[in-house]
């Protein structure tokens, strides 16, 4: 069975829900929907859900993922490189299998409630009070997950949250997970009968990762809310709020109403299909990049070994140091890896155990460190066969590290991974930051890059001062910056809880063309974004 399972005909009708009635639908009929129209026993879940994954795979904003920067360039190593494309594509594929797996417990559970069987199954009585999961709504949150990244990925976020905050008056800056919902409500359409492109209720919760907007945590402090005691992705910072947020105020509303179909889920927790989609997202990017860093050549035998052996035989005597002192050094080997399991220890608690930790260094050690990168990649065949046989063995390994909790930390969720495979991914992802985004040739590509974004944002907004020029400038900015000041003010009229930061007319109508800049610049690709700042520019 693939179909979500719910406790009741009104909770289905509940998640099914669709922001506009569906009689425009026949416009934009794909050949799955009449194939399903012509099986009147075709489940309706399943039928509305398949109908929201062709949208998500026939969006622009879905293809255009494929020239946008995953973690390293494209280049001609290797038989590919990621992209935000096939990255989503795997994430999706991971996310499939997880689901799929639940989905079977909850049968079992189903079945013993019909009479069918003659013991319960706790996963799936669990999984069916929390709205169930689909395989479908999973793989259709990793299609869309990465939808709001901007040129140039996570650099393009963080330069243009900058932009936002210090330039352009935005206090709720930008944040690829916010921008995410806003296409899929907004930006993307169907036609201009409608804003974004009608997804069910369990589709559009299920990319909300992080279920807050950056306004709710402004103003909160340590000493109200400790840092273990926070979601993942709310930092420490009062003034500016969460540093993860999957909404903007403008969408606010919305992100309350869908999440209102699923009443058994706490505030602030991921349904069950997002929690799948996190974890597959996190498995991918864990495993999955790092095929790339080998065959790009850009992580070195004796630079990994050396880190994991330094800090296992603790060589360098940091286990008793302090931490100030210790940043200080974190070049030296070992050094980093000891920082990684001191913040870890402070922010979660709950989970994070040493002996684990080293465990998980341990394993990584050898068959990364000391088997895989051994012998350099060379591009061929059995070359490529290591790289495959790793990927694989990890994927499966994680894979088993599923569990389900009725009741999970603030930290977590309800689907999340053991104890054993929590620690190995975040040792995995530390092999990302310590000896991929560090590198002084891809910092020195991302300093171009920062400039290419800051200069396309600053050109758009003269443009839009030049009174001679202004109307001459791209028309869809022009029509969002009508729609977006218009969605701005009409939120001061009967949500101003919502508006972060000043509210006066002017301070409105700067938020309004700001935000529809921001829109504009985010919805490029890398190719595009070089292509209209040379334009630009006279480059």
């Amino acid at each position: 069975m693939t179909g979500m399972v719910v406790s009741s005909r009104t909770d289905a009708d509940l998640r099914l829900r669709r922001r506009h009635p569906e009689s425009i639908r026949s416009q934009h009929r794909s050949e799955i929907e009449e194939r399903q129209d012509a099986d009147p026993s075709a489940q309706t879940e399943v039928h509305e859900y398949r109908i929201d994954l062709e949208r998500l795979r026939f969006s622009p904003y879905f293809g255009r993922l494929s020239a946008v920067t995953q973690v390293v360039p494209q280049s001609g190593v290797g038989p590919v490189m990621h992209n935000r494309l096939t990255h989503s594509l795997k994430v999706s594929a991971v996310a499939r299998v997880i689901s799929a797996n639940l989905a079977a417990h909850l049968s079992h559970h189903r079945a013993h409630v019909a009479g069918a069987e003659t013991t319960d199954d706790e996963v799936g009585r669990t999984l069916d009070r929390l709205g169930g999961c689909d395989t479908i709504v999973a793989q259709a949150a990793a299609h869309a997950h990465d939808l709001g990244h901007p040129p140039f990925g996570h650099l393009g976020e963080r330069v243009l949250d900058r932009l936002a905050t210090t330039e352009l008056g935005l206090a709720e800056g930008f944040e690829g997970n916010a921008q995410t919902f806003r296409i899929l409500t907004s930006l993307d359409t169907l036609g201009r009968d409608f804003p974004g492109i009608n997804l069910t209720a369990a589709v559009r919760a299920s990319v909300l990762k992080y279920p807050w907007t950056r306004g709710r945590w402004t103003g909160v402090d340590g000493a109200e809310v400790p840092v273990e005691d926070r979601p993942r992705g709310v930092g420490l910072d009062p003034a500016r709020g969460a540093a993860k947020f999957s909404a903007y105020g403008l969408e606010a509303e919305e992100m309350a109403d869908v999440l209102s179909a699923f009443p058994a889920i706490g505030d602030g927790i991921q349904t069950v299909d997002c929690a799948i989609m996190d974890l597959a997202d996190d498995i991918a990017y864990a495993v999955h990049d790092l095929d790339d860093f080998v065959r790009a050549g850009v992580l070195q035998h004796a630079e990994v070994a050396g880190e994991f052996h330094a800090w296992l035989a603790d060589t360098g005597g940091v286990d008793d140091e302090q931490t100030p002192q210790l940043q200080g050094r974190w070049r030296e080997p070992g050094v980093s890896l000891e920082l990684l399991w001191r913040e870890t220890r402070r922010k979660d608690p709950w989970i994070a155990e040493k002996e684990v930790f080293t465990d998980a260094v341990r394993r990584i050690s050898r068959e990364l460190g000391d088997q895989l990168l051994a012998r350099p990649y060379d591009g061929g065949v059995e070359s490529e066969r290591a790289v495959s046989a790793f990927t694989r063995r990890w994927i499966e390994r994680l894979r088993r590290g599923i569990v389900v909790e009725a009741h999970p930390h603030v930290r977590s969720g309800h689907v999340r991974l053991d104890q054993r495979a929590w620690h190995e991914v975040l040792v995995l992802k530390f092999v990302h930051a310590r000896f991929v985004l560090d590198l002084p040739d891809i910092a020195q590509a991302q300093r171009g890059q920062t400039r290419v974004i800051e200069e396309l944002v600053r050109g758009f907004d003269a443009w839009l001062d030049d009174p001679h020029d202004a109307g001459r400038a791209p028309r869809r900015l022009l029509e969002w910056v009508d729609e977006t000041t218009e969605a701005t003010f009409s939120l001061r009229d009967h949500r101003p809880d919502l508006l972060v930061g000043r509210r006066d007319d002017a301070s409105l109508r700067r938020q309004g063309r700001s935000r529809a800049i921001l829109d504009y610049v985010a919805s490029m690709t890398d190719q595009q974004a070089l292509a209209t700042h040379g334009s630009m520019t006279g480059g």
